[in-house]
């Protein structure tokens, strides 16, 4: 039966009695539209199986990929926490060698410095 087809209504009539051979005539064409209405929703239904099992694949595929990812991901979030510990190290042995360097004499003051004393014992 295609969509859109307007079915007709049958009026039920009591006093009409229909013979065996046109029951059974209906009845076969009955239970052919309704053969070919359950061919049609298993032929549905295995598309959508199919359909279904490589959403499952394609799902599978992805989640492989997800647990790499985030296997990655855990990596690296190790190596940052390794380098942050590093950078601090750095960052206060950069802090003492600033300090120690403002306490030391640049060496053109300490060759001025020199010949300062060098002139001043040469006077004295």
């Amino acid at each position: 039966m295609k969509k859109g087809a307007k079915k007709e209504k049958v009026k039920f009539n009591e006093n009409i009695h229909y013979s065996p051979a046109e029951m059974n005539r209906y009845l076969g064409a009955l239970c052919e539209t309704h053969n070919e209405n359950l061919k049609a929703i298993n032929e549905n239904f295995v598309i959508v199986n199919k359909k279904i099992d490589n959403m499952k694949e394609t799902l599978d595929f992805h989640s492989k990929i997800l647990d790499f990812h985030s296997k990655t991901l855990s990596s690296h979030t190790e190596m940052i926490g390794v380098l942050i510990e590093d950078m601090t190290t750095v960052k206060e042995d950069l802090s003492t060698i600033k300090g120690d360097l403002k306490k030391k004499v640049d060496y053109d003051d300490f060759l001025a410095l020199t010949r300062r004393v060098q002139k001043l014992e040469s006077k004295i």
